[in-house]
């Protein structure tokens, strides 16, 4: 005997595909509407990107004796800052590290925290290094900066930053950190010079 025919339903293959059509629109319209929500929202808010600077910084100490060993301690003020009015600011993974004459002597470290709006979080870093032996080439380079009566590192790092609001989500940054830090050594007074500052030129 012949198979019988397979007898497919019109009526529910059309309903099926208008059901699956319907679905599919209010979820293109949901999508559309999402994404009007944030744009409108995030030109009313107008978030400016979180930054860290170096507020202040003092030359504690600078040691070099005629064996070529120097010992520093740097007191330096990183402050955390979020311009915006309407949106909280979250940062983590702050690793900062400073350097003398191409050596790292210390690492700045900050767990997570929050910075509220239109306000800042400052942190009072004292890096001190240990013993350091120096090279000739880097003793030469202590013997200038003492002529000069100015010395100067280097401070480099980065963190991650973000901002958010409400329904809107958040958005996430990268702030980078890379600066001179110049002082005299006679008296550790800070050498204010180009703002050192994550924040775009």
């Amino acid at each position: 005997m012949a198979n019988p025919k397979k007898y497919h339903d019109p009526q529910r293959t059309s309903l099926f595909w208008w059901l699956a059509a319907i679905i599919c629109s209010v979820l293109t319209i949901a999508v559309i509407v999402a994404g009007i929500v944030v744009f409108v929202g995030y030109l009313v808010i107008h978030p400016r990107i979180p930054i860290i600077s170096v507020l202040n910084a003092h030359l504690n100490q600078f040691q070099y004796d005629q064996a070529g060993v120097l010992v520093t301690q740097v007191n330096i003020i990183v402050r955390s800052e979020n311009d915006n009015t309407k949106a909280h600011a979250s940062f983590s993974d702050m690793k900062l590290t400073l350097f003398f004459d191409g050596l790292a002597i210390a690492h700045l470290v900050a767990g997570p925290y929050e910075v509220k709006k239109n306000s800042t979080v400052d942190f009072n870093y004292v890096a001190t290094s240990d013993p350091i032996p120096l090279n000739p080439e880097q003793m030469k380079d202590v013997d200038a900066f003492l002529n000069e009566d100015e010395v100067r590192f280097d401070l480099k790092g980065n963190a991650r930053a973000r901002w958010r609001v409400g329904l809107l989500g958040s958005v996430k940054f990268q702030c980078h950190l890379s600066c001179q830090l110049k002082f005299y050594r006679s008296s550790g007074i800070y050498i204010p010079g180009r703002h050192c500052t994550s924040k775009a030129k």
